[in-house]
This record gives structure tokens, sequence and C-alpha cells, in this order.
């Protein structure tokens, strides 16, 4: 059986906890590599060493640090397809998706490359007499990113770029489902020429998360997951002094308006709802229609979208539309949330709990589900499914539509199909949620803009990549000095005529 250790130092570091972890190929159900989970004591030296290979790091300027995410750039496109090989058979995602998971992350490296911009400060000439005044951005030292199974390429990418590029070295505790690739990523910045010890990978499961929470040296946390995880590191974090932003679950509504195109919003719900198996932060999982006319319309042209869906492993090729959910447990919790809408009193319009793939009868795969007719008060609306389940509430006006998407406890992402100008403008301007898409389904700003959900999406007041990345792993230093002007005494400067 292939085992799984860590990344210290430059180098692969087999753990000696006795600790271990299965990963599965999602599509059979079979196990096919075990993961070493790291002790207290094997995360503390992976920080102190990060400590020591930070210092020198941080003193590099800053366009050497973005010729080594320059190059990096290239490595990552160089073994795109190997890595997104991996990726599919850790996590279940479809070849182009995985592919796609790649190229999110690799967006925001490039953007890192600008990081001599970005980490400049500011300056004021003459605020006083011979006084002068300056800002730095200067790194925090040693920090740690926190991932999930969805994006195992993306978020990892995600935290370590601004981190490094700013200077900090950085502990990745990647998701102990899908971690193959976040462990090829540092083997290509080492290759960039990162230099040992300042990215090191640990293997763990909460153990490692509250050693990382503990660790005197980690300066801040960023983390991406479930809501209640997300509280709780933002929450010790918090209280041990460190930096964090913490970003959690999601329940994303598209609003449709009379208006809209409803071939071309049935097609962005398909797509927004049901690919990657719906394990997406930022999936569309609540079509709302507004006025039964609307709504019946949408339904109509959702059904045969929907019942074309291929399900299938990524080896069955490129047409395949998702493929499996990460375990055996997210296929079970998604089949219990389905079985509550239907005795809740939902109208379960597609019915995919009997979705069974020949020859891969083992493995994770969830049927499509439509539910037409959900109220708030059901689980199925309340819970993030993080599964192939969209669920259409009808609303009978524009102001309660935005009522129910206002009205929800989270709000990472939203959606509004609409023809009509003054319709857009209003529902960006009101709705109390951080990323908002106007026909676009989902609205995952590009890198150089910031990611970030409102209310229980988000815990910390700065965002994911874009500016707010290069303010998160940097402290602000202003200094104040004074060089009194005129000639010291002492100084020559006349010249002298010729005898």
């Amino acid at each position: 059986m292939k085992e799984i250790h860590h990344w210290i130092d430059g180098k692969e570091y087999k753990g000696t906890s006795g600790r271990f972890s299965d990963v599965f190929n999602p599509a059979t159900g079979e196990v096919q590599a075990r993961l070493s989970l790291a002790t207290k004591a094997e995360l503390d030296h992976a920080v102190e060493r990060a400590a020591e290979a930070q210092v020198k790091w941080g003193a590099t300027n800053p366009q050497r640090r973005a010729r080594v995410m320059m190059e990096f750039v290239r490595l990552i496109n160089r073994d795109m397809d190997k890595m997104a090989e991996v990726l599919s058979s850790e996590h279940g995602k479809t070849f182009p998706d995985a592919k796609g998971d790649i190229q999110r992350g690799l967006e925001v490296i490039e953007f890192c490359i600008g990081a001599p911009h970005l980490l400049k400060g500011e300056f004021t000439d003459s605020a006083g007499p011979g006084i002068d005044m300056y800002s730095m951005r200067q790194p925090l030292g040693v920090v740690a990113g926190i991932t999930p199974f969805n994006f195992p390429a993306m978020i990892p990418l995600w935290k370590m770029g601004p981190a490094l590029a700013a200077g900090n070295a950085m502990i990745l505790k990647p998701s102990e489902r899908d971690p193959s690739v976040p462990l090829m990523l540092a083997a290509l910045l080492q290759e960039a020429g990162l230099p040992d010890g300042v990215l090191q990978v640990v293997n763990g499961d909460k153990d490692s998360v509250d050693a990382i929470l503990d660790n005197p040296v980690i300066q801040a946390v960023g983390f991406v997951g479930s809501t209640p995880i997300a509280q709780y590191i933002y929450e010790r974090a918090a209280a041990t002094g460190k930096r964090a932003q913490c970003f959690g679950g999601a329940k994303n509504h598209m609003i449709i308006m009379p208006d809209a195109d409803l071939d071309q919003a049935a097609d962005a719900l398909v797509g927004a709802g049901y690919g990657a198996a719906g394990e997406r932060c930022m999936a569309i999982s609540v079509a709302v229609p507004v006025g039964e006319k609307t709504a019946d319309a949408l339904i109509e042209r959702l059904v045969p979208r929907i019942e074309k869906l291929k399900v299938g492993p990524y080896t069955a090729g490129n047409d395949v539309d998702y493929g499996p959910v990460v375990t055996k447990a997210a296929k079970e919790n998604i089949l219990r949330l389905v079985q509550s809408g239907i005795d809740q009193g939902a109208e379960l319009v597609i019915d995919g709990r009997d979705f069974n793939l020949q020859g891969y009868e083992n493995g994770f795969f969830v049927g499509p589900h439509l539910f037409d007719r959900v109220t708030p008060d059901m689980d199925i609306y309340k819970t993030e499914i993080f599964g192939p389940v969209l669920s259409t509430v009808r609303a009978g006006s524009y102001e309660e539509a935005i009522g129910l998407a206002m009205s929800h406890e989270y709000g990472n992402g939203t959606a509004i199909y609409t023809r009509d100008g003054d319709t857009a403008r209003d529902f960006a301007s009101r709705i109390n949620i951080g990323m908002v898409g106007i026909n676009v389904p989902i609205p995952v700003p590009l890198a150089y803009h910031t990611f970030g959900g409102w209310k229980k999406s988000g815990f910390g007041d700065l965002n994911q990549h874009g500016p707010d990345a290069f303010r998160f792993y940097t402290r602000t230093k202003t200094v104040t000095a004074r060089w009194p002007s005129g000639i010291k005494e002492g100084g020559e400067f006349n010249f002298r005529a010729m005898d």
C-alpha cells in the first residue's frame, strides 16, 4: 500500500506517529493510499525550521521572490496534466474540472508576480522641519494555511502564493482526503528556487489543527472549510493573538426574474448546481424563480437538461459532467438530507437516489436531484448539502426573492438573471452577500480582485487573493525620520581657483 508523508525542509519527511488516514479512490470506493498524520512534535519541528528559513527569505528583495513565483507558474503549466490526473483520482473530479481547479490557483500565482508593486509603502516628505514619514509592509514571519478537500490545488495556491511572495514562511495543512497535489506543488516550488523550509506541508487531522493554533511562533492562519470549524479556528486563533481569515459554508441563491432568458438561466443552473457534484462553496443550490409562470417554465427547461447529465469516473472521458462525491460519509449525508426534503413536503421532481453505475457499484456516486416547492423552514433549504441537489423556492415578487437571500445565515455568493438594468443595479447594491453575479451563475472573482463571503460564510476582515491577501500576510511599520538640513561642518565644497 502506498504511503504519503510530509514535506519538510525541501524533501519528503516520513512521519513517526504510527497514525494513518485512508485516501480513497472515490470512483471505486477502494483505499489507494495511507496518509501519515503528524504528531504535535513533528508540527512544532516544522514550524521551528520554517522560522529559521524565513529570516533569509524575508530579507530577500521582493523582485527576487517574484522571480520564484514566475518560475513556479512555468512549472505548474508544465506539469498541469500530471497533477490533474492525481487530483481526479483522489477527489473524483472530472479531468477538465481538475485542470480548472489548478488553473484558478495558477492565476493567483501569476498575480503574485506583481508582489514588488503590492508591497510598496507610502512616503511623505517634509511632514515637519527636516522630517519625513514613510511606511513599510513587512512579512509576519511564519503563517499557516488549512485547506479543504474540494479544491486541493486552488485553495493551497491561494494561500501559499501571497504568503510566500510577501516574504513569509508557510505551514500548509491540506485536507487528508486528497493530499497528493499540495505535496507536488511543494516540490515544484523547490524546483522554482524556493529555499528549503520556507514551505512545509504537514499532513494531519484535528490534532495538527490544534497544534497550529497553539503554536506561538505562527502569526496568522488562513482556513477554508465548514462554518462550525471556521468559527472554531477564528475564535481560537483570536484567543492566542493570531490573525485569521476563515471561510465557511454557503447556500447560494440564484434569482430568476420573469424577464430573464430562461434557457440561459437553466443552462447556468445546471452547470452551477451540479458541476463538481455540487462540492463547491460557490455552487448554486437554490433557484428562486419570481412568479408561478416563471417557475413552471424554468422547471420545464431544467428537467430535460438534468436528465441528460452524464455521471461517471474521470476515466470515462471529458464528456462526463460530474464524478463521485469525495467519501462514503458525504454520500450518506446527501441522501439523508434528500430524504428529509421528501419527509418535510418538498416535491422531488428528479430522484437520483437509485443511481447506480455498472462496474462502480462501490463508488461514491450520487445521482442528480431536483426539488420544487421548497420552503425556508425545510432542512434542505437551511443546510449546505454539498452535493448534486438543486432546490427551487418559488417567490411571488422580487422583494420576496431578495429577502430570501438576505435573511439566510450564509452569505457567500449569489446571482440574478434579468434583462433589466435597474433591477440588477438594485440587487447588487442591496444584497448582503460577498460575491454577486449578474447573469453570471458562479461569481468567483479573478485573481486581482478579492474573494470572500459575508455573514456565517466568512470570519475575519480581510479576504483571499487580490490586494487583501497581501494586507493579511504583512504588517505595516511607520517610520518618522528627522535629518537636519544644512551643510555639515567640516565639509569642503568650494572650487579652488588655479594659481
